[in-house]
């Protein structure tokens, strides 16, 4: 006989999806997902691994990229706006939270030649391969 077995998760209520859904919050950076951490993409070239964050509005220099052993992280630490006396903020819609992620890295990669710049709202870091790695066009005759 089989048993079934009932995995017991929260539900969210309804009338919560709507407030949630079409909260200030959540549409502030549509790359990041609902804890504001940002997107990312990871590209494979024959000499490097390329690592895109998605983090538009931002300046660079509040980036911090670092490695420790084989352990790659990115955060982004929020500066606090200045008030001015003579300025009210009506509506405030920008929001631009801190956030740290971290991507494990293997042994194909260079780290002493890790590269990043941010430019148009992306975050590229470049990770190249080791020389003797990287993969070489090969041209195998048929017989």
């Amino acid at each position: 006989m089989t048993q079934l077995k009932f995995i017991n998760r929260p539900v969210a209520k309804f009338d919560n999806f709507f407030s949630d859904f079409f909260s200030p919050s959540v549409w502030a950076n549509p790359s990041a997902d609902v804890t504001g951490t940002p997107a990312a993409n990871v590209h494979e070239t024959p000499s490097a691994y390329i690592l895109e964050i998605s983090a538009p509005g931002r300046n660079k220099e509040d980036f911090k990229v670092n490695l420790d052993q084989d352990l790659l992280t990115v955060s982004y630490e929020k500066n606090e706006e200045k008030k001015t006396e003579d300025e009210k903020t009506i509506r405030r819609e920008f929001h631009h939270t801190s956030f740290k992620r971290s991507f494990s890295l293997d042994e194909k990669v260079d780290a002493a030649n890790i590269q990043a710049k941010y430019e148009n709202g992306i975050l590229k870091i470049e990770l190249p391969k080791k020389p003797e790695v990287q993969q070489q066009p090969k041209q195998i005759a048929i017989s």
